[in-house]
């Protein structure tokens, strides 16, 4: 199964899932020679085809062929500050969104540990101050936050969430484990809850 094939299939199972709803979301793929395939603008992520994708080359321009996700200019953004990620998935899912709509979240982290699995995938997440969709200055937020950092997901404030991964199906775990925790938080809101110790985190470190 090829590259594209692969991404395609996993969009549709996030799509299938309600993790993606319409023409909302966007993924990108970084290819063997440094480029990148992308979802096409305005495209859902349960209808797209591989012989249809977008394709950029290494030197960032598009290939001919369906016109890219105007917000592949934040992809590209972490690209660039986290060489080790091979996949971005960007989504709209309702808890993770339902999130990003709260006041007052952490901007350090916005979920505070309290499954292993957060630990061991995310490590942990910052939340990015809100910004128009397509805005170039959430490349440059998500930029700053990710530069160095070890954290696989970033919150967009009041608009979703952005995953990384070593390639398209570690990215695509690392949103589905994400989305579970946010959904779980929610469920859990009002009863005490068991949060990791410092201690717990530390020997969580280095992921699976």
């Amino acid at each position: 199964m090829s590259a594209a094939e692969r991404m395609v299939l996993l969009c549709k199972s996030l799509f299938d899932r309600g993790y993606s709803v319409g023409g909302a979301g966007n993924v990108s793929v970084r290819d063997a020679a440094g480029g990148f395939i992308v979802t096409p603008t305005g495209s859902s992520l349960g209808r797209l085809s591989a012989d249809a994708l977008s394709v950029i080359g290494a030197d960032g321009v598009p290939l001919p062929g369906p016109k890219p996700s105007k917000e592949f200019a934040f992809h590209r953004a972490l690209y660039d500050v986290r060489p080790e990620a091979g996949a971005i998935v960007h989504l709209h899912s309702t808890y993770l969104t339902a999130l990003s709509c709260l006041e007052g979240l952490p901007r350090d982290n916005a979920i505070r540990p309290f499954t292993p699995y957060y630990v061991m995938r995310i490590g942990y997440m910052p939340v990015i101050p809100y910004a128009r969709p397509g805005s170039l200055r959430i490349g440059r937020d998500l930029a700053q936050a990710a530069q160095g950092s070890r954290a696989q997901a970033f919150l967009l404030a009041s608009h979703g969430v952005v995953v990384l991964g070593r390639d398209i199906d570690d990215a695509v775990n690392n949103a589905e484990e994400l989305e579970e925790t946010a959904k779980l938080q929610f469920i859990l809101q009002g009863r005490a809850l068991h949060y990791l110790t410092e201690a717990e985190i530390a020997d969580l470190q280095g992921g699976y």
